[in-house]
C-alpha cells in the first residue's frame, strides 16, 4: 500500500478552482495514486496536505454546506 505523504505529489500536475483569486491568493489541488494533495498556489515547493478521498469529500461537503463560518 502507497503511503500518504508529501513526496508521493513531486511532479504532479496541479490544478487550480475555476473561482480563483486573480492576484495569486489560491488553492491547487492534484490526485496521485488515489490521494488527494492540496497546496498554496504561491508556494509550488512548500508543503501539501494529503488527504484520502473520503476525507476530501467530507472536507468539500463542508464547506459547501458552511461549516466552517
Amino acid at each position: 500500500m502507497v503511503k500518504p505523504t508529501a513526496e508521493l505529489f513531486e511532479g504532479a500536475v496541479f490544478r487550480k478552482a475555476s473561482f480563483s483569486n486573480p492576484s495569486g491568493n489560491c488553492v491547487e489541488v492534484a490526485e496521485v495514486e488515489g490521494f488527494i494533495g492540496v497546496r498554496d498556489s504561491k508556494m509550488a515547493k512548500g508543503p501539501v496536505l494529503v488527504f484520502t478521498p473520503s476525507e476530501w469529500t467530507a472536507f468539500v461537503s463542508g464547506v459547501r454546506n458552511g461549516e466552517f463560518g
